[in-house]
């Protein structure tokens, strides 16, 4: 039965990537429809990624108290009835009023869920959790793109999601039992006792503001290459508006693929070893990007995507070991509260930047968080033998 209830996991791993490129693929149709502006957009991903952060700051309260399935359940079930308001929307407001909801379930489902993976599974189930994740982000367009192209529209894109999203919801509680039965009882033990820890406290940790920095550093540099690899192939090597697009895929291909091959890696080596050969791999493709020729800029976004793959899924795999299981659910929740604020955060900056220096600034800008991603790693690992738990 627990192969059943890592099944149901994997899955909520594809239903958390789902939605996260429906927007960006219906919003072309989508603003036509509401007569909004392009950056409208923009808003409707910032209340969503600020509703997420607040949950994920929340996590270890709630996770506490109603158990990770739970918590799981109520959040897959939030986001799927916000993606079903969606569906039945007909005027912009009403997104980023949804928006909130689907915040809110996003962080929730991703902080417990990967509290209780990185407790309870190896950390190959890690990788490939996440290269799901990767899988759902994949999909989602194609759905998209069926409903719109199929003459129904976008609305129908949004409701076979939720509907998906609706079943997953109500799969995951019916397991409930399952995830109450595969929690060893010591962990349920010392949840009882232990208080929720404040963010003051959580802070106060050693070692733990150099692990958010590292996730801030980490998603920040990420999520800068997957938006502005396009623009950056248009405006330094001249490359056609299609071609970039097409072409800027390849760090999202390498960094799923990566982390389905990272799985395997995991049987021989560390957690700790393949993070740290993700960054030279990351350097590679930054030191690649650098040079303006057209195979090579091709090249450095594949290795760069290649590069990430195993660093997010493994340091939150490590998370228990470095602070103590009893600290890791809170731990994690600012973790990806650190990630998402990366991720809300670089990618507009960096345009600012272009806009005043040029597109060639993005190397040197990858380069500034790859550095100090390096360093705060390096400062947590030192703490690796069980410094951190003694504080």
């Amino acid at each position: 039965m627990f192969g059943f209830l890592i099944a149901i996991i994997y899955l909520s791993f594809i239903s958390l990537g789902l939605p996260d490129s429906l927007l960006g693929a219906a919003w072309p149709v989508m603003r036509e429809e509401f007569g909004a502006p392009v950056s409208y957009a923009g808003i409707v991903s910032i209340v969503i990624s600020v509703c997420t952060i607040a949950s994920s700051l929340l996590s270890d309260r709630t996770t506490k108290r109603f158990g990770a399935g739970t918590v799981t359940a109520v959040s897959v079930g939030a986001t799927a009835l916000a993606l079903l308001g969606f569906s039945f929307a007909t005027a912009f407001w009403q997104l980023v009023l949804l928006a909130i909801p689907y915040g809110l379930g996003a962080g929730g489902v991703d902080a417990a869920l990967n509290n209780y993976v990185a407790l309870h599974l190896k950390s190959r189930h890690m990788s490939w959790l996440h290269c799901m994740w990767g899988v759902g982000a994949a999909v989602s367009p194609y759905i998209m793109g069926y409903a719109i192209s199929g003459g129904a529209g976008w609305p129908q894109g949004y409701l076979i999601v939720a509907i998906i999203q609706i079943c997953l919801s109500a799969v995951i509680f019916a397991s409930l039992p399952l995830w109450k039965k595969y929690t060893p009882a010591t962990i349920v033990s010392g949840e009882e006792k232990r208080k929720p820890l404040t963010f003051k406290e959580i802070v106060s940790v050693k070692g733990a503001v150099a692990c958010f920095i590292t996730f801030f550093c980490y998603c920040a540099l990420e999520q800068t290459s997957m938006l502005w690899a396009s623009s950056f192939m248009v405006a330094r090597n001249g490359f056609p508006a299609e071609f970039a697009a097409r072409f800027a895929s390849l760090f999202f291909i390498g960094i799923t693929v990566g982390r389905a091959v990272n799985g395997f890696l995991t049987y021989r080596f560390s957690d700790k070893t393949l993070i740290r050969a993700g960054q030279v791999i990351i350097t590679a493709g930054i030191i690649l990007l650098f040079i303006p020729n057209d195979s090579t800029t091709l090249c450095g976004f594949s290795l760069i995507g290649l590069g990430c793959a195993p660093i997010y899924p493994c340091i939150i795999h490590m998370t228990p070991s470095l602070f103590g299981a009893e600290k890791s659910q809170a731990m994690i929740g600012v973790q990806m509260a650190s990630a998402y604020l990366g991720s809300c955060l670089a990618p507009p900056l960096y345009g600012l930047i272009a806009n005043h220096i040029g597109a060639s600034a993005l190397p040197v800008y990858l380069a500034l968080f790859l550095v100090l991603m390096v360093v705060m790693h390096e400062t947590v690992e030192r703490g690796r033998k069980g410094i951190w738990q003694t504080r």
